[in-house]
């Protein structure tokens, strides 16, 4: 049977494609694990420890929680979400760089699969960066990490996790060098992260500051992840368990679209 140039010879998913992209792109992370899993994990107990000795050594609540208890969980979820997006940013930008952009774009994947691949991997980091922060958490003195609703932390988890990998791949999908992703995770990422009331509640805040805050999509993944753990939370938790999935759809159709143009990718 002959095909026309175009035509689909794969009907359905291609699992085997899909697979040895995920394992491809998931081996590539985890061959320099101490970089990438286990530094992350140092750096966010560092911040653990200079913020609870700098502002909770004198016996400090917010919410009516020790405050080491209260910035564990923004801390292990903030530090999964700033991983997944470096691992989705990287791929498709290493490729344009040097040169093998191919590698991803000729084997029999479509757009879809493409997607999964990538975003899968990005999520996977993640999950095994938060797995390490909270392992290391739970020998931490002075810290509770333990886990109340283990329904809202996946489920959050997963939602900040998937959202900063859509976020990252576009970021791959547009920058040209280097520079271009540094500068998203320096003036975007890092200042969503820092200002999404990891270190403190925004009910203390001033009514604009907190307006702002509510406006913040990773103020609801830290707000609702931190509720999995302390049973407490100063955003709308239906809100965020909602919202947050119709964004990543959103993101999800953004990637799609650009992908499927080739925009900055095959031209």
């Amino acid at each position: 049977m002959r095909f026309a140039p175009g035509d689909a010879v794969l009907k359905g998913v291609n699992w085997g494609g899909l697979r040895t992209l995920y394992i491809k792109e998931v081996r590539r992370f985890f061959k320099v694990q101490l970089q990438t899993v286990w530094a992350p994990a140092i750096t966010t107990l560092l911040y653990l420890a200079i913020f609870t000795i700098a502002l909770g050594g004198s016996g400090r609540s917010v919410m009516g929680v020790h405050f080491a208890d209260f910035i564990a969980p923004g801390l292990i979820v903030m530090a999964m979400m700033q991983n997944a997006f470096a691992n989705a940013s990287f791929s498709l930008l290493v490729g344009k760089i040097q040169g093998n952009i191919v590698d991803y774009l000729m084997p029999p994947l479509s757009t879809g699969e493409l997607i999964a691949g990538l975003v899968g991997a990005a999520v996977t980091r993640a999950f095994l960066v938060g797995f390490a922060v909270w392992l290391a958490m739970l020998l931490w003195p002075g810290v509770s990490v333990d886990v109340r609703h283990p329904a809202l932390v996946f489920w959050f988890a997963l939602m900040g996790a998937l959202l900063l990998s859509f976020l990252g791949l576009l970021t791959s999908i547009w920058a040209e060098k280097f520079d271009h992703a540094a500068a998203v995770t320096n003036f975007v990422i890092t200042p969503l992260s820092l200002l999404s009331g990891t270190f403190y509640s925004i009910n203390q805040l001033a009514p604009s500051f907190r307006a702002v805050s509510h406006a913040n999509p990773f103020f609801y993944v830290i707000s609702g992840f931190r509720a999995g753990f302390l049973g407490i939370s100063d955003s709308p938790l239906l809100i965020g368990a909602a919202g947050l999935p119709v964004l990543n759809l959103l993101l999800w159709a953004l990637c799609y679209a650009l992908l499927k143009s080739g925009w900055k990718i095959k031209s």
